[in-house]
C-alpha cells in the first residue's frame, strides 16, 4: 500500500510587527490561507495519520488552523524543534523515522520544505507567479511506495500541489 506525504509550507507571516523569527504570528491572509488548505484536505478526505509541525508560532498557527477544519484536536500535532530551520537532508531523516502511519503532513518552512520536494519527486514542479514551488500556505501532495525508511531521493510521485490562490473561498 503507498505511503502518502503532505507538505505544507506555513501560512503568511506577519511582517508588521517587531519581534523575532520564531515568533511571528499569522497575517489575517495566512489565517485564511490555512483555513482554505484544511478544507481542501477535508474535502479531498486526506486525513493524515501523524501531524509534525515546526514550533515556529507561524507554523503551529497553520497546522491548528488545518487540524480545526479536518475536526482533529490540535493536541494531535507533533510539534518538532529540528523542524525549523530544517534543511531537506534533516527532514527527510525525520521522515524515515516515521512508523505505521500511511498519511503524513510535514508543517514547515521554506527553503527545506521546497528543497525536500524538489529531492523526493523526479519530475519539474510548476512554479508560482512568485517563482517558488511552495509559496505560503501552498500544500504538495506525494505518494511513494515502500516504507518510510525507504523513502529516497527521486522515490515519490507529486499526486497535486495546491495554492491558496487557486482555491475558492467559502
Amino acid at each position: 500500500m503507498p505511503h502518502e506525504l503532505l507538505l505544507l509550507r506555513h501560512a503568511k507571516s506577519d511582517w508588521s510587527i517587531e519581534m523575532d523569527d520564531f515568533s511571528r504570528p499569522l497575517k489575517k491572509r495566512g489565517r485564511r490561507a490555512a483555513k482554505q488548505i484544511g478544507r481542501w484536505l477535508a474535502e479531498q478526505k486526506l486525513t493524515p495519520d501523524a501531524i509534525l509541525s515546526s514550533p515556529a508560532i507561524r507554523a503551529l498557527a497553520t497546522a491548528q488552523r488545518v487540524c480545526k477544519q479536518l475536526g482533529i484536536a490540535e493536541s494531535a500535532i507533533i510539534s518538532d524543534p529540528s523542524i525549523y530551520e530544517a534543511n531537506a537532508e534533516t527532514l527527510l531523516a525525520l521522515l524515515k523515522l516515521r512508523g505505521e502511519e500511511r498519511r503524513v503532513l510535514l508543517v514547515g518552512h521554506n527553503p527545506g520544505l521546497e528543497d525536500l520536494l524538489l529531492k523526493l519527486t523526479p519530475n519539474s514542479i510548476p512554479l508560482a507567479a512568485n517563482g517558488k514551488c511552495l509559496p505560503t500556505a501552498a500544500l504538495a501532495h506525494l505518494v511513494f511506495s515502500g516504507e518510510w525508511i525507504e523513502l529516497a531521493e527521486g522515490s515519490a510521485k507529486l499526486v497535486t500541489l495546491i495554492r491558496p490562490d487557486n482555491l475558492p473561498e467559502h
